[in-house]
């Protein structure tokens, strides 16, 4: 299927950040409301392009770069150490400069983390919510995690000293199960060597937030919410949807067979099918 062309391609220029986004108009019946955000190291664009042409329930679908990705950058054009409530507060002025009242959710990774914040922060604005193996939801245990975001600042270390290096554990904290020296781990590296700082200061960003989230608090916060996660990925972050979901009747899990971590580019007709068939779920109940 042909990727959908963007009818806009603009900047909303904030003090410390200028937001690059698109916006996309696909023939859809209702008048629903689409925000993606994509994960570290790979810009919005490149993250949805296909999927976004599998989608029947939004006619307006807005997709950012967040900070430390793709054309959004900080005013000297430089990167810069950021926390996850600025990029909060990047995309909370975006839904105020668009006019945007009430809007369905999405997001990947990094970008996930920053989707369950901005659902805490708007609350019942956000309606609803998909989740792509989003970033702190793939430890159990507590030991885990904190091995996991030492791991993790280690990787942000290297990328600003040598990018390969900081890829590989990177990589392999992120997906443990991928094919390695496979042409698509090839095309993985290719994208997430593009900016390699910017990718270093989201991994440290999400580090950072991992040390001072409650994730049960979070999670709790969340509502409406269909997860996707990798047949190949962790088999701790598939328990822990499912131990969610088992306790909630709005919170559904979807193991997407034969795709590891980077499961929107892998899969992207499979999951733009389960996002409609989620939202005609989600219609029918409200």
């Amino acid at each position: 299927m042909a990727p959908l062309t963007p009818v806009l391609e603009t900047r909303l220029e904030l003090p410390t950040q200028s937001v690059f986004y698109r916006l996309y108009r696909p023939h859809a019946p209702s008048g629903r409301r689409l925000l993606l955000l994509h994960g570290g190291g790979v810009a919005g664009a490149l993250t949805w392009e296909g999927i976004l042409p599998h989608l029947r329930h939004w006619p307006e679908i807005v997709v950012p770069d967040l900070r430390g990705s793709g054309d959004t950058y900080y005013p000297d054009g430089l990167d810069h150490p950021f926390e996850a409530e600025d990029v909060v507060d990047d995309l909370a002025a975006l839904r105020q400069h668009l006019g945007w009242h009430a809007f369905d959710l999405g997001g990947y990774s990094y970008g996930g983390l920053i989707a369950m914040l901005l659902k805490t922060r708007l609350g019942a604005d956000v309606e609803k919510t998909y989740l792509f193996e989003p970033a702190l939801l793939g430890r159990i245990k507590q030991e885990d995690g904190m091995a996991s975001r030492e791991r993790m600042l280690l990787a942000a270390h290297l990328l600003r000293q040598e990018t390969q290096a900081g890829l590989d554990v990177f990589l392999d904290v992120v997906a443990p199960g991928r094919t390695r020296g496979s042409k698509n781990e090839a095309l993985v590296r290719s994208r997430l060597s593009q900016r390699p700082a910017g990718l270093a200061y989201a991994v440290e960003c999400v580090s950072h937030a991992g040390a001072g989230i409650d994730r049960d608090e979070l999670v709790a916060r969340q509502a409406d919410v269909s997860s996707f996660i990798g047949g190949r990925s962790s088999p701790e972050l598939d328990r822990l949807c499912r131990r969610i979901a088992a306790g909630r009747s709005d919170w559904s899990c979807h193991l997407i067979a034969g795709a590891d971590h980077a499961l929107p580019f892998q899969k992207p007709e499979q999951i733009g099918r389960i996002m409609n068939e989620e939202m005609e779920r989600y219609l029918t109940r409200t």
